[in-house]
């Protein structure tokens, strides 16, 4: 696990402690196979890119894309938390089938699907979406009707090569939401506005 790190400043001497800065949910298909065929190898580039910057990886706990998010973080040393839909790790692991590993702590919310995007979401501090389908676009429309940063990995396939047309077609403006298909360029432009929001 990433631990917090500690420097000394030169000016008094004291402890000064660096926390992880932001808490970075990755949003996609729980299945995979209607994905373009990049799209696990970019979801689990971006965990580890997430973990890289010290920043915290949060999913919905589940198969899938944010599944290889959270390996790639978890092998770069990253902090991962997961949020369920079930209401117990044995509901969790054998009503929903749902995985354990690759994770800090999953938190059981006991709210199903549609609970637990709500909290999901709500618990970053920004949402990235990859490929994805009806849950995934749940969880984009909860955060944009919430005015959350996100982010959307195109040329992935699925929801996220759909969300500009989606959002043209809904004629309720852009929000805070970016695109790109290269997973680095996308996480700064994510962070760019974060800290653009944090300003205001």
């Amino acid at each position: 696990m990433m631990r917090p790190k500690v420097n000394e400043n030169s000016s008094n001497h004291k402890p000064v402690v660096y926390q992880p800065k932001y808490k970075i949910c990755v949003s996609g298909a729980a299945e995979a196979g209607h994905c373009l065929p990049d799209a696990e190898e970019k979801s689990e580039e971006l965990g580890r890119l997430i973990a890289a910057r010290d920043m915290i990886l949060v999913t919905g706990a589940t198969t899938g894309l944010p599944y290889w998010a959270a390996k790639g973080a978890k092998q770069a040393g990253g902090i991962v938390i997961g949020f369920s839909p079930a209401a117990s790790k044995a509901a969790h692991i054998k009503t929903y089938h749902l995985p354990t590993d690759y994770h800090d702590l999953i938190v059981y919310t006991g709210f199903e699907y549609a609970g637990r995007n709500l909290i999901l979401t709500r618990a970053a501090d920004a949402v990235v979406t990859v490929c994805g389908r009806l849950g995934t676009l749940n969880e984009f429309t909860i955060a944009f009707e919430d005015q959350k940063v996100q982010g959307v990995l195109t040329e992935t396939g699925g929801m996220a090569d759909m969300m500009e047309d989606i959002l043209q077609k809904s004629h309720r403006g852009k929000g805070k939401v970016v695109f790109d298909s290269d997973p680095s360029k996308l996480l700064d432009k994510v962070v760019d506005l974060i800290e653009k929001e944090e300003e205001i």
